[in-house]
């Protein structure tokens, strides 16, 4: 079982830049891999990034290459998002989500998901 929280969302101008951290909890964390994905209203959940299991291989959207860097910490028990060069289409609702695959980019391939963090880019 792990349990997800993320913060660090918030209000930011276009050009900008946030960091998204997202708190694991559970001895397991270590095992999965971790993803990043973002909602808009009216829209799908879409996948922006992911790390496996060790931080070592990292996939990202097209959207988001070249802007968004994931990381994570295991000893920590922490997953990042780093964004820059925001957009005001970067504008959603980002949740953080563990998978016991690697490298998987559809929610449907996630077992656990945290609440969500609000990210809005205004221009």
């Amino acid at each position: 079982q792990v349990q997800l929280v993320e913060s660090g969302g918030g209000l930011v101008q276009a050009g900008g830049s946030l960091r998204l951290s997202c708190a694991a909890s559970g001895r397991t964390f270590s095992r999965y891999a971790m993803g990043w994905f973002r909602q808009a209203p009216g829209k799908e959940r879409e996948f922006v990034a992911a790390v496996n299991w060790s931080g070592g291989s990292t996939v990202y959207a097209d959207s988001v290459k070249g802007r968004f860097t994931i990381s994570r910490g295991n000893a920590k028990n922490t997953v990042y998002l780093q964004m820059n060069s925001l957009k005001p289409e970067d504008t959603a609702v980002y949740y953080c989500a563990a998978s016991a695959i690697p490298g998987v980019l559809r929610p449907r391939d996630y077992d656990y998901w945290g609440q969500g963090t609000q990210v809005t880019v205004y221009s």
